[in-house]
């Protein structure tokens, strides 16, 4: 006879290593974009990423970039690679977990036909998992997600051994390696939390023979307060309390800084030491039980304590700068992303009619924690609040999105049943319920919005842009259809266990939506952040296999037969997600996030500082700096961190080569808090021709002059008394220092001019004007293109683009508010110093993300080739255009609206067969996808206008050439489509 325990021992290996194996081949070899650059740097110097961070994470990440030895650019790999491995592991302990649900629905018999259908079941729903979109996608990069759905299949897998196991010691061992595994979780992310209610119905399953529905209730809720126990009460509480203690000893007792820590650690440990003593001594089991299961959350949480000792190192990347107790309970509670309301709060209609003084903000001060803020509470009209509010955010895009989702008009305020149908609609139908179907039934591509495919929209014809796109793909719903079967054969056959799946299900779906109540738009797609319902999920696909079997045992009665039938049936499932998903999930060979990072450095002179705008912008160059060491001279400064005194003062540090920036203000002129948070504006009708002095206004806030100053009932702030500001520059001295290009010199401007864009200057803004005035042109300041629309001067017209990145010159384009280019260093960057490895490749996979990269730098060639055709310079023109199309082909990266540019180029510089080419490339598919939009009722204004622009603009090419016949073409295509608009 067959050992089950071996057969199923091996098998799980045997599943384990084909799923590690798979991510393995398609693991990215370095750092992808969002948050993986920031993580793998953080990991390989420790450093502090940001808020809550993920602690855990980041020691076995160093660990792992051990593994590269002295090759830097192998570090990312190997640190990629505790993903791989983590996702592995989750895929071993989810066949563990479905094998032993499995043998609960077969009959107790131990004969071949039943292991087949046991082990079937978890080979099905295991690869189901291994190959599903959203948890494939994590497990190849270097985010915290993978090792969460670890932890979360490991708990999975322990609660439900735990329940065969009988001998009371035994059981506690369990409970508490469950305690401590929850505990780790911490360390990684929060999202494991939310599985214990489904494993306090296991636990009372088995202690209890009969199931009440009182029982189930008080079962949950019990399991709901452990969850907010150690949310809020453990997470940030225990923290929260010694920092209440800390102000009390420090400020009230007048003893030194960390007495009131040191107090609090030796009370509440040597209360736990104590109580699990009396616990043995008393012979209280549960009690011991209850005492050592906290003591091992708290041990595994404890991998927190590595956030506070390196910040105090001031590392490089040291986010909120959380090194005493204040800081640190901030950086747990996410403060500086604000709050969303849960069960109460307003609709984005409602009046703002006050704000009153919250909790005061402390920080650490000479001798004692001084006051430096207070808390704002806002009072909406209590008529424009309501219980549940799924409406809330009042920004310009979200209100847009909101009224889009209910059909209301400009002025209409939403109700009550607006409000609940958004939740219905929006947040759990297209933020939850399309990621799942992009899972078990398809998706339509990898663009943001993208909507999911059923059967038949699988099999419709669509243009060849959509057509050809890695990321569409059709599973013709088969995971789904097995997903139900499963799910409803176990609901007749084993409620117990089915009521723990579906449990499952909700609270990693579902219930996350609830609680997260995320705003109407994000600026990624988010389906990653419920890989633990598509984790239940596939529990559901795997058991599909026995109620299969038994149906096909009806009509060939031979139960191994009608076994192994049913299992290669459902393998359909795993393999159509394999085969149709393998091509936008291998990451190998891609490099752009990295080439694309280290060509913004690139861009910039030695010594050089970059403002940078979001996630994308950043952390790539974050990676290519602390990892790899490429151009640690260059100092950059992420603008939205401007806003925050603690960066601020890490600018004011060394780092690397890098020199402190040249700020004229002192640190307390930035202090969170202080006047100078928000400049709202105050025109003064003393100020000379309405425009101030950049070098007098910083004087002013320097001193803090009362001139400035505006009082509130609260406190009080400082003002910008005008909306234009000069700033006086010394030629000669510009001159000398050689930073402003030959055929630009005859523009140099004695005196620099702009005005404010806004009502007022944000932080960030009052630094930059700080620098500007301060440096004196020493230092080369850029900006890259999103920073630059990001700061409130108009300073544009001051700008050189020499790369990727603008660099602000006292140089003055007479066009107005139009940026320069210096040619020369713009070609020189382009041709031979930046980056271009495998874009030329039509085998790497290019997501969206890694396609807005590529557009911005054949924008950037553009910019170059224009310049150039202006200068009268067509051979260089030429090798640019060339450069572009060799390293940026179309049969890797399809051309786009910026290639529309390059046939103009090429019909000017007698390139006249392949800028017909392109033309017919572009020309063509702009018809198929307007056919298409028009056919299916698509309104994406944006797809829209952009292959609409595209026929326009091949007209006018082809019309500026004197080809009368290709721009008839082009026009009539864009007169018809634009008629049918109208």
């Amino acid at each position: 006879m067959i050992d089950y325990n071996r057969l199923n021992n091996i098998s799980g290996w045997l599943i384990f290593a084909l799923a590690t194996t798979v991510y393995a081949l398609t693991v990215e070899p370095t750092a992808s974009f969002w948050d993986c650059g920031e993580f793998i740097a953080v990991s390989y110097k420790l450093e502090v990423p940001h808020p809550p961070g993920a602690p855990f994470f980041l020691l076995l990440g160093r660990l792992f970039s051990f593994l590269a030895g002295g090759d830097r650019e192998q570090v990312a790999y190997w640190i990629n690679m505790l993903s791989v491995l983590s996702s592995g592991f989750t895929i071993l302990f989810l066949f563990w977990s479905i094998t032993h649900i499995a043998k609960k629905l077969v009959p107790s018999e131990e004969t071949l036909t039943n292991y087949l259908l046991i082990i079937g079941s978890g080979v099905v729903g295991a690869l189901a998992y291994t190959f599903s979109d959203s948890f494939w996608f994590s497990a190849v990069e270097a985010e915290v997600y993978a090792m969460s759905s670890f932890f979360t299949a490991f708990v999975v897998w322990a609660i439900l051994k735990w329940e065969n196991i009988k001998d009371p010691s035994d059981e506690n061992r369990w409970i508490i390696l469950i305690a401590y595994m929850v505990g780790l979780s911490i360390g990684v992310h929060l999202l494991n939390l939310v599985t214990l209610p489904a494993l306090g119905l296991i636990y009372y399953f088995k202690k209890r023979e009969k199931v009440t529905r009182n029982g189930i209730i008080a079962t949950l809720a019990i399991s709901g307060a452990i969850v907010m126990i150690i949310m809020s009460g453990v997470i940030p509480g225990l923290p929260s309390m010694a920092s209440v203690l800390e102000i009390f000893f420090v400020n009230n007792l007048g003893l030194p800084f960390g007495s009131g820590v040191i107090f609090f650690a030796v009370v509440f440990l040597g209360g736990l030491i104590y109580g699990i003593y009396y616990s043995i001594k008393a012979k209280k089991v549960t009690l011991n039980t209850i005492l050592v299961a906290f003591a091992f959350i708290i041990i595994g949480y404890s991998s927190y304590s590595i956030v506070l000792i390196r910040s105090t190192y001031n590392p490089p990347i040291d986010e909120n700068n959380p090194e005493d107790i204040l800081s640190y309970v901030s950086y747990l509670k996410r403060e500086q992303y604000g709050s969303r309301p849960l069960l109460h709060g307003q609709y984005f209609t409602a009046e703002l009619v006050g704000q009153e003084k919250g909790d005061a903000v402390y920080r650490k001060g000479k001798e004692k924690y001084e006051i430096s803020d207070y808390k704002l509470e806002y009072k909406y009209d209590p008529k424009q609040t309501t219980i549940l509010p799924r409406t809330y955010s009042s920004q310009p895009g979200h209100v847009q999105k909101y009224r889009e989702v209910l059909g209301l008009k400009q002025g209409e305020k939403p109700s009550f049943s607006d409000n609940i149908y958004f939740m219905l609609r929006h947040q759990i139908g297209t933020m939850y319920f399309r990621y799942f179907m992009w899972n078990f039934a398809g998706r339509a591509s990898d663009i943001q919005g993208a909507t999911w495919l059923g059967i038949f929209d699988a099999l419709e014809e669509v243009p060849s842009s959509l057509a050809e796109n890695k990321g569409r793909n059709a599973f013709f719903m088969i995971p789904l259809f097995l997903g139900i079967i499963g799910l409803i054969f176990q609901y007749y056959k084993d409620p117990r266990n089915f009521s723990f799946v579906a449990m499952l299900f909700f609270l990693t779906g579902v219930a996350v939506v609830l609680y997260l109540n995320s705003p109407p738009t994000e600026p990624r797609e988010r389906d990653y952040i419920y890989a633990g319902s598509y984790y239940a999920y596939a529990f559901w696909i795997g058991l599909a296999v026995i109620p299969l079997s038994l149906g096909l045992k009806k009509i060939i009665k031979a139960g191994n037969v009608a076994a192994i039938l049913s299992i290669l049936l459902c393998l359909s499932a795993p393999a159509i997600m394999a085969s149709e998903g393998w091509d936008d999930h291998d990451r190998s060979d891609r490099y752009f996030s990295v080439d694309s990072a280290k060509n913004f450095l690139a861009s910039c002179e030695e010594n050089a500082i970059i403002f940078t705008g979001g996630d994308n912008d950043t952390f790539p160059l974050w990676y290519v700096q602390e990892v790899e060491g490429f151009r640690t001279d260059v100092r950059v400064i992420v603008l939205s961190y401007f806003n925050t005194d603690w960066y601020i003062a890490q600018m004011m540090r060394d780092a690397y080569e890098s020199e402190p920036l040249p700020f004229g203000l002192s640190l307390d002129r930035y202090a969170q808090g202080g006047l100078n948070d928000y400049l709202p504006l105050v025109e003064r009708q003393n100020i000379k021709g309405g425009m101030m002095n950049a070098e007098q206004f910083i004087k002013l806030i320097n001193d803090e002059h009362p001139a400035l100053q505006v009082p509130t009932s609260i406190s009080k702030y400082n003002s910008v008394p005008a909306k234009n500001f000069f700033l006086a520059v010394d030629t000669a001295s510009v001159t000398a220092k050689g930073i402003v290009p030959e055929q630009y010199q005859n523009m140099l401007v004695d005196r620099m001019t702009w005005s404010m864009k806004g009502s007022g200057l944000e932080k960030k803004d009052l630094a930059i004007l700080d620098l500007i005035v301060n440096n004196n042109w020493e230092r080369p300041i850029y900006f890259n293109n999103t920073s630059a629309s990001s700061v409130n001067f108009n300073i544009k017209k001051y700008m050189m683009q020499e790369g990727n990145a603008f660099r602000l010159l006292p140089v003055e384009n007479p066009a107005g508010n139009e940026m320069m280019v210096d040619t020369d260093k713009m070609y020189d960057n382009l041709m031979n110093n930046f980056h271009w490895r495998e874009l030329d490749n039509p085998e790497v996979y290019y997501s969206e993300d890694y396609r807005n990269f590529i557009l911005n730098h054949r924008a950037t060639f553009n910019t170059l080739i224009d310049a150039l055709l202006l200068e009268g310079d067509k051979e260089r023109a030429r090798n640019a255009v060339m450069k572009c199309l060799e390293v940026m082909p179309d049969e890797a990266v399809r051309f786009d609206h910026f290639s529309v540019q390059q046939v103009n180029y090429l019909m000017i510089l007698e390139e006249e067969e392949l800028a017909i080419d392109m033309a017919e490339k572009i020309g063509t598919r702009a018809d198929e996808m307007l056919a298409y939009m028009f056919d299916k009722g698509i309104t994406n204004r944006f797809d829209l206008q952009k292959n609409l622009i595209s026929l326009s603009e091949l007209a006018r090419t082809f019309r500026s050439a004197d080809n009368n016949e290709l721009a008839q073409k082009y026009e009539t295509l864009f007169r018809n489509y634009y008629g049918m608009i109208e």
